[in-house]
């Protein structure tokens, strides 16, 4: 992954390796994976751009009157599944869509994050990189194939076999990703029973979320072929940690990682300052993207290692933001409320954004929190400056529709379609009856 293939490149790979069918793979509004499968025939006109599919049926997209988009691939992204059959394998492409016109479509994520990335390169920065760390659970299959609520394991954080009974999946899901051309730097089972992190590489933006989105994929396919379901649902279970994935990020500009100034406070620059400032500015309405639906925000309670808390440290896990001790090339922001519910795409922009607008505005970074937040009292709280961070999506979302800085940054088209879905998603939650009010209030009334 990430190498540079010509047209040639890429019809020579796919004979050698006696591939038969193409997957032109784009991300929907919701983050979620979508494809067209192609047979090898097709595949010239693939590369030419040509391929057509109606975008009314896709979350977000189109109307039904202005259905034909087109699938744009880019070569940098083919890879070849191992897991697929020897008598045909499968490739994949990840595409950008496009109107009939030849513009890109303002509603696909991925050329969403190009834009973002495009006004960073306007104020002087050359990259922006992201590692992140997505972490899922691991629940049996039943005789249907259908998931359960029935946990793999009972293991905790970096428990062995055989208390972590998903430690052979895991292993496998490494084995694959590596002969996909990922550099995976971690594995090892979680705080929850059942649930597991794989960290593999930073890399630019683009680059970090396309890989997002394949690590996903990877992960669920072959969890299913060890009769196991692998959900990114920020938190299936009560009463156990959520899942999260904590994004790190730096800003580059010639060559040089522009967070690190070895003359600096803590060796940061003013660079990191303002992106600091900007991300603690705008967190509360980024929210709603970094952590998209109603079941993220029962991940953001105290007790469980989530923030819920907008502050910063150096040292201190419980703020959002944390400043992790590398320094040099390493020097980096991490953000720690974000989940893997989010679309990857989406929430990168939203939180570049928000760092951007310190940088250009200039703003003042507040003071650093090095104590316990956790046991802090809400005046207390208030009176060190800190917020609270939405406490539901209805809550994120009016705070993202108050914000001009993100609406911007998503544009028109993704803003408006992304409210939409999620007050639909809001409104669905609050007017259904859910056993937990059956069995608080059935008897007591």
């Amino acid at each position: 992954m990430g190498t540079k293939f010509t047209k040639e490149e890429v019809k020579n790979r796919i004979q050698e390796e006696n591939v038969k069918f193409i997957r032109l793979q784009f991300t929907d509004l919701l983050g979620t994976i979508k494809n067209v499968e192609i047979p090898l025939s097709q595949l010239d006109k693939a590369l030419d751009n040509q391929m057509m599919f109606d975008g009314s049926s896709i979350e977000g997209f189109v109307r039904i009157e202005e259905s034909d988009m087109y699938l744009y691939p880019d070569l940098d992204t083919f890879v070849i599944f191992p897991w697929t059959s020897e008598k045909g394998k499968v490739a994949r492409f990840i595409c950008d869509i496009y109107n009939p016109d030849g513009t890109p479509f303002e509603g696909c994520p991925r050329y969403n994050l190009k834009k973002n990335l495009k006004k960073m390169e306007e104020l002087g920065f050359s990259k922006f990189n992201i590692g992140t760390e997505p972490e899922f659970f691991l629940f049996t299959l039943d005789e249907r194939g259908e998931p359960t609520m029935e946990l793999n394991d009972k293991g905790g954080y970096f428990d062995l076999a055989p208390t972590d009974l998903g430690e052979n999946c895991r292993r496998d899901i490494v084995l694959e990703l590596e002969e996909m051309g990922f550099e995976i730097e971690a594995s090892h089972h979680e705080v929850a029973p059942g649930q597991h992190e794989i960290d593999f590489k930073y890399a630019d933006a683009l680059k970090h979320c396309d890989d997002i989105q394949t690590f996903k994929l990877v992960v669920k396919t072959i969890a299913r072929k060890h009769g196991l379901h692998a959900t990114f649902m920020p938190k299936p279970l009560f009463g156990v940690n959520g899942s999260g994935m904590h994004a790190n990020m730096s800003l580059f500009k010639n060559g040089e990682n522009a967070f690190f100034d070895p003359n600096g406070e803590e060796q940061l620059s003013n660079s990191a300052y303002k992106f600091i400032a900007g991300i603690i500015k705008h967190a509360t309405s980024f929210t709603a993207v970094t952590n998209p639906t109603v079941n993220s925000y029962k991940r953001l309670v105290p007790g469980y290692e989530a923030p819920c808390y907008v502050a910063w440290s150096g040292r201190n896990r419980s703020p959002l933001i944390r400043i992790p001790s590398s320094r040099g090339v390493g020097t980096r922001i991490e953000v720690r409320s974000v989940d893997p519910a989010a679309n990857p795409y989406l929430a990168i922009s939203v939180m570049l954004a928000a760092g951007l607008d310190g940088i250009e505005n200039n703003l003042d970074a507040p003071t650093p929190v090095d104590r316990n937040i956790y046991v802090m009292d809400k005046a207390e709280r208030e009176r060190n400056g800190i917020q609270d961070l939405p406490a539901t999506l209805y809550d994120a979302l009016q705070l993202l529709k108050q914000d001009p800085v993100l609406v911007n940054a998503l544009g028109e088209h993704l803003f408006e379609h992304f409210i939409e879905a999620k007050e639909i998603e809001w409104d669905m939650f609050r007017t259904q009856v859910h056993p937990w009010e059956r069995e608080q209030y059935i008897q007591q009334y």
